[in-house]
């Protein structure tokens, strides 16, 4: 059974967090995957397709407002859904 239909495109720029302007919800209704250089990344917060890079939040640091910092990843990225 495939629904790839339902699905709507994956965005060349997304973010997991809704007050950025990159955040799809109906994206966010099926499940995602990133890969990085070819191996599968869990902890992805945003990334960017075209420019190659991936932002993942620092296990201890946070910005001015209480929020996990993000650090930049570059690389190959690849966004899919997952079945």
């Amino acid at each position: 059974m495939n629904d790839t239909k339902s699905r709507p495109a994956l965005p060349d720029q997304l973010s997991g967090n809704p007050r950025s302007k990159f955040h799809v919800e109906e994206v966010f209704e099926h499940e995602i995957g990133i890969n990085l250089n070819g191996k599968e990344r869990f902890d992805v917060e945003e990334y960017c397709i075209s420019e190659g890079w991936v932002k993942v939040a620092s296990p201890k640091a946070l910005d001015r407002r209480g929020q996990p910092l993000l650090l930049t990843v570059k690389g190959t990225v690849e966004a899919f859904y997952k079945d």
